[in-house]
């Protein structure tokens, strides 16, 4: 068994393949190949500091995510997430791996949002507007890209500085509200942590994507009750239920889990406006974390050749 923190786990894991294995990983989720059970969260102290565990058993691995969120952390030189991904051998419960999960958790959210949007966006997308500006806001922009070519970038922030920040460190443009971000856009990103809507229906343009990854807790949510009337995804029905405010309080009828329209088992919603309730499963963390100790067991191999 071995251990890598995160400097370790970076130049292990590429955006290409990540993709795809979350794609991989959410059809046989969805085929019932996958056993895992909502994950259990602790409020340590409500709204600051937070404790969840994450396991799921696959055909050849099985694991776990243990995370802590801290919300009290934003703006501090601390990350709001941080984790820990162990791996072990399904049949014999033999520990593969460890490592640090902290960017396992941002890469894989946006892989995720990445497949979703190559599958039920429009082809002809050119602007992605950004509500939020943090570590999911990069990640996210990064992971798009791969997927469809934007000729414009907005971001919105709650804090005006934050957003001309990112904009100048991502060559984008930093807009000054949630509605001028989203006016027009093909692609939206709602990467915040905000407790009510900060997206309205009614901006939204005919057909647009949304991918919506913040706020994941039952009584928080980011788009309002319009926005959730369109045809809305989500990773896990289960998960979304017990966990997803922005379902949860809308009352929002789920068209499909993402992973049913990579198997094929459902088509992906036709000429329709799309939200995408993204809340992250153990899964997805055991998948990206394979990848990792797959190439880094391959590197060990080559340099012992």
């Amino acid at each position: 068994m071995f251990y890598l923190d995160e400097e370790a786990v970076r130049p292990l894991l590429g955006w290409n393949e990540l993709i795809a294995a979350m794609e991989t990983t959410l059809a046989a989720f969805s085929r019932g190949e996958i056993v895992q059970p909502v994950r259990d969260i602790i409020p340590v102290e409500e709204g600051r500091r937070y404790l969840g565990v994450m396991p799921a058993v696959g055909v050849d691995v099985m694991g776990l995510k243990l995370v802590s969120f801290y919300p009290v952390n934003a703006g501090s030189p601390h990350p709001t997430h941080n984790a820990t991904i162990v791996l072990y051998r399904t049949e014999t419960g033999q520990p593969l791996a460890a490592m640090d999960g902290r960017l396992i958790t941002e890469m894989r959210t946006a892989a995720v949002s990445a497949a979703v949007t190559a599958r039920v966006a429009p082809p002809q997308t050119r602007v992605l507007a950004l509500l939020g500006s943090g570590v999911q806001a990069h990640a996210h922009l990064e992971a798009l890209r791969w997927v469809r070519t934007f000729d414009e970038v907005r971001v919105w922030s709650r804090t005006s500085e934050h957003a001309h920040r990112f904009a100048r460190a991502h060559d984008v443009r930093a807009v000054d509200s949630p509605r001028e971000a989203v006016s027009g856009a093909d692609v939206i990103v709602t990467v915040t942590s905000s407790r009510v809507p900060v997206l309205e229906g009614a901006w939204l343009k005919a057909g647009a994507h949304v991918n919506a990854v913040g706020s994941c807790r039952p009584d928080w949510r980011e788009l309002d009750d319009a926005a959730m009337r369109n045809a809305v995804l989500v990773d896990s029905r289960d998960a979304a239920m017990a966990e997803a405010g922005d379902v949860i309080l809308s009352g929002a009828r789920i068209y499909a889990e993402v992973g049913e329209i990579f198997n094929g088992s459902v088509p992906p919603p036709a000429a329709q406006t799309t939200v995408f309730k993204s809340l992250g499963l153990a899964c997805e963390d055991l998948a990206a974390a394979r990848l990792v100790a797959d190439r880094k067991a391959f590197l060990t191999s080559e340099r012992a050749v």
